[in-house]
């Protein structure tokens, strides 16, 4: 196993003999040992993801894969290798997923989030959706092409990363910006938050593939007043200053901005339920539309405009005393294209009394809909699941792809999971009891072996 810490810089077609039984056996039993493993990163450096790591690669290279782990910070540890592929003159693919997990609090769970605890046919714990159930997945395939001695089409990178729950800087940050040598060939990345069962109206099931994000502004406001006695009359009060400003950002209602991405989610949602719509025509009203969409249009809702969402607030040490200053953090979220609008907003909301500042930005994405790439997804899925419908889809939020689109590679979420009727994947997101039921992990293994194995061309 090759380590070097601090930094610096098969087969083809669709055959189901790859995945054998004990791939299905080893995506539960990764899926459940890296949940026992607490990576939980609760920011600004508190997470130690090495462990997780360490695991990893273990098992790659019991696989016969040489893994790197690489950190940029003690402790917060990425694990990157490469498989060759029988064609060296295809592009490569990245495969990307990370080991840190947000915080749980045990006493708001039904089973310990850190337990990893199968019963009755799912895995609980925190990680389970997002994501230690892909990075096991992705284990359980790589170990299953060893086994029936068997290379994919084209060289894939896979990348197991530190701090995506955070600001991913020495994560898939420092990967890109240090050790882009890792990733060459690379063009078109899969990941997190897509290809998962969305149960719609009527029985209609659901693939939304993840072809797009919000860019990242998340800011800082800064009120200065004139510090005093709480019993005084003060004219410049920091925080009635802060106040104000935090609920004119509130109640703001951000215009429709409709980027190529969220209108191809927007028609085909609309017309996997049979519905005629073109968001794009002369006097057309995209709310109105989502109403028509009943429960998918949660696929789309939050990613059809900018927005701002306060989450924080600091102000004051005493009751009595009037601070000279107030800070709030607000979470912003930019659709492509939509960032100078959000500047000039903010400058509007915010008012002369309140300075704000983006401590941590990123790009918005886009990735194509119509071509080989988005096509071969869709073919992986409707292979395993005929009577499924894949669509588009923007996330409201982002992921890793962000920091590897530095590198040129196009990034989806393709997280492929077959989920039961009443299984309300994004609300697991972040969410209480957090779980995945096993044969949506062996679904995603098959789907996840098709699409890899698999000769596509990207252009």
């Amino acid at each position: 196993m090759a380590d070097a810490i601090n930094g610096g810089s098969g087969g083809s077609g669709g055959g189901s003999g790859r995945v054998d039984e004990r791939a299905l056996e080893e995506v539960v039993r990764f899926t459940s040992d890296l949940i026992r493993i607490d990576t939980t990163n609760r920011g600004v450096g508190d997470c130690r993801e090495r462990p997780a790591a360490e695991y990893v690669a273990e098992r790659l290279a019991d696989a016969g894969v040489e893994p790197l782990l690489l950190e940029k910070e003690p402790g917060r540890t990425n694990v990157v290798a490469r498989i060759p592929g029988t064609d060296p003159g295809a592009p490569a693919l990245l495969v990307h997923g990370h080991l840190d997990v947000v915080p749980a609090e045990p006493a708001d769970w039904t089973v310990h989030p850190f337990s990893g605890e199968v019963r009755d046919g799912v895995v609980w714990g925190r990680g389970a959706i997002d994501m230690k159930n892909m990075d096991a997945m992705v284990l359980a395939t790589v170990r299953a092409w060893a086994r029936a001695g068997v290379r994919p089409p084209r060289d894939i990178v896979l990348a197991f990363t530190a701090d995506e729950e955070d600001q991913a800087v020495p994560g898939a940050g420092f990967l890109a910006d240090e050790h882009a040598e890792l990733f060459e060939g690379c063009t078109v990345g899969i990941g997190e938050s897509g290809a998962y069962t969305f149960h719609a109206d009527g029985g209609l099931r659901l693939y939304p593939v993840g072809a797009g994000e919000r860019g990242s502004a998340w800011l800082k406001l800064t009120a200065r007043g004139t510090a005093g006695h709480g019993s005084k009359v003060n004219a410049r009060n920091a925080v009635v200053n802060l106040a104000a400003a935090v609920a004119r950002i509130g109640e703001h209602r951000w215009p429709v901005r409709l980027t190529p991405t969220v209108c191809a989610a927007l028609r085909g949602i609309a017309a996997a339920q049979g519905i005629d719509a073109d968001p794009q025509a002369p006097g057309a009203d995209v709310d109105e539309l989502l109403a028509k969409l009943g429960k998918a249009a949660a696929l789309a809702a939050a990613t059809v405009r900018n927005s701002a969402n306060p989450t924080m607030l600091d102000a004051g040490y005493k009751i009595n005393v009037i601070p000279g200053t107030a800070v709030g953090f607000v979470d912003g979220r930019t659709v492509p294209g939509g960032e100078e609008e959000f500047r000039t907003t903010m400058d509007l909301l915010t008012g002369p009394d309140v300075d704000w500042e983006v401590y941590h930005g990123e790009v918005a994405l886009q990735a194509p809909v119509d071509g080989p790439v988005f096509a071969r997804m869709r073919a992986a899925l409707e292979h395993f699941d005929p009577e499924g419908r894949v669509v588009p889809f923007c996330m409201s939020g982002g992921t890793d792809a962000k920091q590897f689109s530095r590198l040129g590679i196009v990034g989806y979420g393709f997280s492929p999971l077959k989920l039961p009727p009443g299984f309300d994947y994004q609300a697991l997101f972040h969410g209480v009891d957090e779980r995945v039921p096993v044969e949506a992990l062996h679904f995603g293994v098959r789907v996840l072996d098709h699409f890899l194995m698999d000769r596509f061309e990207e252009a």
